[in-house]
């Protein structure tokens, strides 16, 4: 039988605004690397470090519930003028978290 994942935790928010500012910026600059550089980006990096920082401050820490919390919430963004779509982006901010966090997340370890 196969061994369950075990959840990740973030740490606690100490700065709401510097933890989603750098979000932003990060998932922007993700956006922009991976295909072109597109105005949709900045409004997409900027309604997913909402959301995750919504979610951090009503206590969420548990990166797989941030992930779904973000793929629900970006369901009602109209990704019609960008190459992405919610779970692209949920699963960017959960690779760039983990990244922060010196989780290596290559290969399925």
């Amino acid at each position: 039988m196969a061994e369950s994942i075990p959840p990740i935790t973030l740490p606690p928010m100490r700065n709401s605004q510097q933890e989603g500012k750098w979000l932003q910026e990060a998932l922007r600059d993700w956006l922009d690397q991976e295909f072109i550089p597109e105005p949709a980006n900045a409004e997409i990096a900027q309604q997913a470090s909402q959301i995750f920082v919504r979610q951090r401050l009503e206590g969420e820490n548990d990166l797989g519930a941030l992930v779904l919390a973000i793929v629900t919430e970006m369901q009602g963004f109209n990704f019609q003028d960008s190459f992405y779509g919610e779970f692209a982006i949920a699963n960017a901010v959960s690779e760039l978290l983990l990244d922060s966090l010196g989780i290596d997340h290559c290969c399925g370890q």
